[in-house]
């Protein structure tokens, strides 16, 4: 398994988390790159249809990357987003699928080294936990 490289989706809010991400790239910090960042408005607008939609296509892992807690530039959309992982978490326990397949990180535009680490983490994590159940279902 050492030689398994994972495929990450990230979903990061155009204000923080991508921002954190473009921060990263322009100061040459280096993330792993199986992570897949798609760039939301907020959030908030993540729907758990979009995190379950990205595992049926073969993602391993999936995170959500929003504003810290109080900072949302649309007010309440990273709690909204927070739920709806919570949300998620319990269906993938309920199918006997890792629960931490689906995390949420919250960290301002200036964190391009909390983007990294996120990035690492998460890598990490997912290599732990091996190939998606779903992916091995598809071969």
């Amino acid at each position: 398994m050492n030689d398994f490289d994972p495929v990450i989706v990230a979903f990061c809010c155009h204000y923080c988390a991508y921002a954190a991400a473009d921060l990263a790239g322009s100061a040459r910090l280096e993330y792993p790159p199986n992570i897949k960042i798609i760039k939301i408005p907020c959030s908030g607008r993540i729907d758990i249809i979009h995190i379950l939609r990205a595992f049926e296509s073969g993602v391993d892992g999936v995170y959500i990357g929003g504003c810290r807690e109080g900072t949302c530039h649309f007010m309440s959309g990273n709690f909204r987003a927070k739920k709806r992982v919570q949300y998620v978490k319990k269906l993938l326990g309920k199918l006997s699928i890792e629960k931490e397949r689906v995390e949420m990180y919250n960290m301002s535009a200036s964190e391009g080294y909390r983007f990294c680490e996120v990035a690492k983490e998460m890598t990490e994590t997912i290599k732990r936990l091996g190939q998606s159940p779903l992916k091995r279902d598809k071969s």
